[in-house]
């Protein structure tokens, strides 16, 4: 005699031979992007998130516009900001302080005062060679530049068509931590900047 199977009817926690186990429903929208964001180390765009989750774009567009303003009106420790052509979460900016305390491990490096000096002349001049910034601020600026490149701040934008000096401008990381969408809304510093350092180059080069 063939001894008896257990009927998988009649036990609720044996799922039937050849039939995947629902792993349960899926997450709503804002529960899934909130997922997908907590995860990433750059700005995701609107349309890689609706391709993720197979969904048009205007909702996607409508969920983190949500999610952001559900954020600022609970007062969270932190917001979703649109930045360099994505969206991430960011600390909120009341809990900075705070923040700054817990990382204060010397992991911690602050750019110099000549790096963020020279950050400025190639925000506001890009895209820019060595030399224009170098005369802009009045000394050799190349050590700085090659550090401002190293840390993704800056890159090369292509070669000047005249004298074949390399350009640069900033990155899209430089817009990232500066929590900026683009260059837009760079503060209106520009005008400050002198325009005629033709003489000062070529003594520079």
């Amino acid at each position: 005699m063939q001894p008896t199977s257990p009927d998988p009817a009649g036990d609720p926690a044996a799922p039937a031979a050849g039939i995947a186990v629902d792993a349960g429903p899926e997450p709503g929208l804002r529960a899934a992007l909130e997922a997908i964001l907590l995860v990433v180390d750059e700005p995701v765009a609107e349309v890689t998130l609706a391709q993720v989750l197979e969904v048009p774009v205007r909702e996607i567009t409508g969920a983190l516009r949500g999610l952001a303003a559900e954020y600022t009106a609970a007062g969270r420790g932190f917001d979703l900001r649109e930045v360099a052509g994505g969206w991430r979460f960011y600390t909120r900016a009341e809990c900075a302080a705070v923040v700054e305390r817990f990382v204060r491990d010397g992991q911690q490096t602050r750019l110099t005062q000549a790096a963020l000096e020279t950050l400025a002349v190639v925000a506001y001049r890009q895209p820019v060679s060595r030399a224009r910034v170098a005369a802009i601020r009045g000394v050799n600026s190349d050590g700085v530049m090659r550090t401002l490149a190293a840390r993704g701040l800056v890159e090369e934008a292509g070669t000047d068509p005249e004298g074949q000096a390399v350009l640069y401008r900033t990155s899209s990381y430089f817009l990232e931590r500066l929590g900026l969408r683009s260059l837009d809304e760079l503060p209106p510093l520009a005008p400050f900047l002198p325009d005629d350092v033709e003489n000062l180059e070529e003594r520079l080069k």
